[in-house]
C-alpha cells in the first residue's frame, strides 16, 4: 500500500514545483536594460 502512494506524492511535488516556478517567472518584474546604444551609420548606406 505504501509503494502505491509514492508516485502520487512525487507527482504532486513536481506539479507544485513547476507551478511555483511559473508563478515566480510570471510575477518577476525584469528591469529593462539601461545602457544606451549608439551606432554610427555611414552615409553611403542611404541613397539620395
Amino acid at each position: 500500500m505504501r509503494l502505491k502512494k509514492r508516485p502520487f506524492l512525487l507527482l504532486i511535488v513536481l506539479v507544485l514545483t513547476v507551478g511555483g516556478g511559473v508563478a515566480f517567472l510570471a510575477s518577476w518584474d525584469i528591469p529593462a536594460p539601461v545602457t544606451p546604444v549608439e551606432k554610427v551609420l555611414p552615409d553611403d548606406r542611404f541613397p539620395r
